[in-house]
């Protein structure tokens, strides 16, 4: 099990610094679609040259021309891009077959895909490497989470990895692990704590203790 942090309200010089304070108990960056669309691939590229020893994912919710975009984010750094469940079929496979030459990995974000369960199916026999469920920011503040949507794909994915996000915070996490995703991906639960280095350090002990 791996823990992912989500920077998404940074510039890069807060974002060095917030990964700078917890890169010890971390194992994926993430440079969320905020900081994406705010400062560019620059950003993947500063943060994976300045910690080359962490994986660093791309954020940018692939809906279309998946092969050109998983190959610039690539040539920034990226390990990971991110491709939307509720892309057309054709563009998944595309980012696929793009990250398979370049070496790098696709997470398939379910955010917003109504059946669940079956497009879990389907983006799972196309060869991506993880599948995420992920209660978004809009969602959140109306109090939903993403822990129900994801003991459905934890049933029915076979092949690739599993992934959850949205809202997880140190008190809800017990539950998460228990329920054994791959990858846990956290923001506001380490960003938003004065102490992020304590709130990274007591989340990957739990993780790494499952």
């Amino acid at each position: 099990m791996k823990l992912q942090l989500a920077l998404d309200l940074v510039d890069i010089p807060e974002a060095k610094k917030v990964v700078q304070e917890v890169e010890a108990y971390i194992d994926i960056v993430e440079i969320g679609t905020p900081v994406v669309i705010n400062e560019g691939l620059r950003a993947v590229k500063e943060i994976k040259e300045a910690f080359p020893h962490l994986q660093v994912l791309a954020d940018l919710k692939v809906m279309d021309a998946a092969g050109y975009e998983v190959m610039k984010a690539s040539e920034a750094g990226a390990d990971i891009v991110t491709i939307l469940g509720a892309a057309e079929d054709a563009t998944i496979r595309g980012g696929v077959e793009e990250a398979r030459r370049l070496g790098k990995k696709i997470l398939v974000d379910m955010i917003s895909v109504k059946n669940l369960e079956e497009r879990a199916k389907e983006v799972d026999a196309m060869g991506v490497d993880y599948i995420c469920v992920h209660t978004g920011y809009d969602l959140q503040a109306a109090g939903k989470n993403s822990f129900e949507d994801f003991l459905t794909i934890k049933r029915v994915v076979k092949n690739a990895k599993t992934a959850v996000a949205g809202g997880i915070k140190l008190a809800s996490l017990p539950e998460v692990v228990a329920a054994g995703p791959d990858l846990v991906i956290v923001g506001g639960g380490i960003t938003g704590e004065a102490d992020k280095k304590a709130a990274a350090a007591q989340m990957q002990q739990l993780i790494k203790g499952a």
